[in-house]
């Protein structure tokens, strides 16, 4: 079959591959594609699949005819995972893919399952780069993207704030523009980044998840009760949750140091490092698994796939600062 190259913004493309390893971006390629597809058929069906999900096989009957004729999208992540009899069944499928399906590989880069990734460009499949962002100046241009695809204005010493006092995590950074940009009204300058996370600190997602990470269950919904009340996004909660938690990983699996070499190593502020270590006594990595499942399941109850947005996040908490009094009990 020739190989047909498919725009960059032809979101409903046969195929879609988004290469790197910064997982918000990878996300937003994901749900770019399912927007789109939804966009044309409400009823699109949408499977997303990890490597040991997708055995051999397994595809021919994702890509099967449905009875209903709807659309599908099919993600496949960490696609340089899969095992080879399946790259078979994927390399198989780019050359002649399904009108109706949109197809997206999350692939990591690199040396591991590079053929898949060189059969999917050989395929024309539209790419998105998904880079993971190791400089300060990178960071500081997401966030002034951030600010601008929102469509408010904040000044370069905003920006630059932001990023000193949030760090190098784009879902924190991303949560942070957003907060803001809901909250507050008019220009964002340096004082109200400054005002924003010192005075109203009792008002963020963020305080949510420091309580939660220091096993401190009832000030945790205390502050998840306030966040909600003045309008905090439930999203922006669990975001914040799973990245206390992850901080909390990388540090307990680190070498030790002073704050400075591991702040360069994980990506921090060196005063993040301080807290986190304040914040990981009583964690043990059983707890960052169990916590990072429940605040996995909570944010598909906050995205639709529950009743009750607030009471998932309320069990979130609560299995949160249980996780963090493993090693206490």
């Amino acid at each position: 079959m020739a190989t047909r190259k498919t725009s960059p913004d032809d979101l409903l493309g046969p195929v879609t591959l988004a290469v790197g390893q910064e997982d918000l971006l990878l996300d937003r390629a994901v749900q770019e594609v399912v927007a789109a597809a939804r966009a044309a058929d409400a009823d699109t069906d949408v499977r997303d699949l990890t490597p040991d999900q997708l055995q051999p096989g397994a595809l021919a009957e994702l890509t099967s005819p449905s009875l209903f004729a709807e659309r599908k999208v099919l993600v496949v992540r960490n696609a340089q995972d899969l095992s080879a009899d399946t790259i078979k069944d994927v390399k198989a499928y780019l050359d002649d893919p399904i009108e109706d399906i949109s197809f997206v590989l999350l692939h990591a880069g690199g040396a591991k399952g590079k053929g898949l990734l060189d059969a999917a460009r050989k395929a024309g499949a539209r790419e998105v780069a998904c880079p993971k962002t190791t400089k300060p100046a990178e960071r500081l241009t997401f966030v002034r993207q951030e600010f601008r695809t929102l469509g408010r204005s904040a000044t370069p010493e905003a920006c630059q704030a932001l990023v000193d006092s949030i760090g190098s995590d784009l879902r924190e950074l991303a949560s942070a523009v957003s907060q803001l940009t809901s909250d507050v009204d008019g220009t964002i300058d340096e004082a109200v980044v400054g005002r924003y996370y010192t005075g109203r600190a009792e008002a963020s997602s963020f305080n949510v998840a420091d309580r939660a990470v220091e096993g401190r269950a009832a000030e945790a919904l205390e502050a998840l009760r306030w966040s909600l009340s003045t309008g905090v996004a439930p999203v922006l909660i669990t975001s914040a949750l799973a990245q206390g938690v992850r901080a909390i990983g990388k540090l307990s699996s680190a070498r030790g140091g002073r704050p400075a070499d591991l702040a360069r190593e994980l990506g921090m502020p060196p005063w993040k490092i301080d807290r986190v270590r304040q914040q990981m006594r009583g964690w043990t990595p059983d707890g960052v698994s169990l916590a990072l499942r429940a605040i996995a399941e909570a944010d598909a109850g906050v995205k639709g796939g529950g009743d009750d947005p607030e009471y998932a996040l309320e069990k979130a908490v609560v299995a949160v600062a249980r996780a963090a009094r493993m090693r206490r009990a």
